[in-house]
């Protein structure tokens, strides 16, 4: 069942690199620097003390960044250039020591889970920038990063769960796909707007 395990943490990790990126390789990393587990593929090169260290700054400019109201947006749109293909990425490393079948499907579907899972978050988010209160916003960053925090765990060490997990979302995303899409279109006109001048509001 090696295999499984590989592929789970492969898709696993995607999924949560499109929630919080630095928070997936700054877990990886120190899980094999530390010798809590052993990495498969290319994964191993995370436990570099400077790709821990880079990561796990980035992940605490993200931290604040993830809880100032439309900055999160702003935030969001940039990285869906950043988490998408590093979730791709995390999946083809962790996949390309199996046959090229494997390694080639493994880095479509985890860059279809980060694309999913970050645009979701996104969505979410800037619909909690609609409320007048800041309460939202802090709650949906720290639920977000618990997520990715034990996602990545999960990943590592309970194959079964997190394979459950991820179906589990493909069929909430099934559904609520669309709607994603179209707040997500929202979330870049008013990005855009915001950028020329004209305020953050909803388009």
């Amino acid at each position: 069942m090696e295999w499984f395990s590989t592929l789970t943490l492969a898709l696993g990790s995607a999924w949560t690199s499109g929630i919080n990126l630095y928070a997936t390789v700054s877990v990886l990393g120190l899980l094999q620097k530390f010798a809590l587990t052993k990495l498969p593929g290319g994964l191993d090169v995370l436990d570099n003390w400077w790709i821990i260290g880079v990561a796990g700054g980035l992940y605490v400019i993200e931290f604040v960044a993830d809880k100032v109201p439309y900055v999160d947006s702003v935030w969001d749109v940039v990285h869906t250039f950043i988490r998408v293909p590093a979730g791709a990425a995390v999946a083809y490393a962790a996949t390309n020591q199996m046959d090229t079948t494997v390694w080639v499907i493994a880095a479509l579907v985890g860059g279809g889970l980060a694309l999913s899972s970050h645009g979701t978050k996104a969505a979410l988010r800037a619909g909690a920038n609609l409320s007048p209160e800041p309460v939202s916003n802090w709650t949906l960053s720290i639920v977000e990063d618990v997520v990715a925090f034990a996602g990545t765990a999960l990943a590592v060490f309970a194959p079964i769960v997190i394979a459950v997990i991820l179906l589990i979302f493909v069929a909430f995303f099934t559904w609520f796909g669309p709607k994603v899409f179209r707040a997500d279109g929202r979330l870049w006109r008013a990005t855009k707007a915001f950028f020329r001048g004209e305020g953050f509001k909803e388009a």
